[in-house]
């Protein structure tokens, strides 16, 4: 590892969970205004799986609190339903980042624009459990909720910049830097968040706004 890696990552300690895009400066002028449209059919699926992932996540509680586990099936359901949620907020109104359809899949799609990941925990403590996801998170769900609304989906500040965004597409076809790194930024904050809030780790989110297409300990 070299000395630039080694200081960059002790300023930037990596995080279990890594939410990537890829810049795309020129866009549609006029898709993002139908966009509401064409993603029904991946919000209708959505409502459903967020139902079960609520499920899945109070079967995980127990099985974390007598077996400091989170059984590795539930996880990689739970992950996929964010990780779908995430690329369809980057292709609708949570960013208007890209204009490529989103795929329909639980699966890791490494060519999509959008990408999330999480590090399976091999162990979580037992006593973490009880308290993380209603009192250690409140602090950061109330900051949360004025960047995104509240959820990974779009609101708050995110909100504001994607309609900027828009604008700026409907007239220019070109998205601004500047409002795309900070939107991106806001949606990785929030993915750290609930990631902790939903059991998946044990690292508790930084009060950092990592802006930008990639993650600050990655190239």
């Amino acid at each position: 590892m070299s000395t630039a890696t080694a200081t960059a990552e002790s300023v930037h300690p990596a995080s279990p969970v890594t939410l990537e895009a890829d810049y795309e400066p020129v866009l549609s002028r006029w898709l993002w205004l139908v966009k509401w449209l064409l993603a029904l059919p991946h919000y209708l699926v959505l409502a459903a799986l967020l139902v079960a992932f609520v499920v899945v996540e109070v079967i995980a509680w127990f099985a974390i609190l007598f077996t400091a586990r989170y059984p590795r099936v539930l996880f990689d359901f739970n992950l996929g339903v964010l990780r779908w949620t995430w690329r369809v907020s980057y292709y609708a109104y949570g960013s208007l980042g890209t204009d490529r359809y989103p795929p329909f899949t639980l699966a890791a799609v490494p060519t999509y624009p959008a990408r999330l990941d999480i590090a399976y925990p091999e162990r979580l403590s037992r006593g973490l459990v009880l308290v993380k996801g209603w009192l250690l998170v409140v602090p950061q769900y109330l900051v949360v909720s004025m960047l995104v609304g509240g959820s990974t989906t779009g609101g708050g500040l995110a909100a504001l910049l994607t309609l900027y965004a828009g604008v700026a597409l409907l007239f220019t076809n070109l998205y601004p830097r500047g409002m795309y790194d900070l939107n991106v930024g806001l949606h990785r904050y929030a993915a750290r968040v609930l990631a902790y809030g939903s059991l998946m780790t044990d690292v508790y989110p930084p009060f950092r706004l990592d802006q930008g297409e990639r993650e600050p300990h990655l190239p």
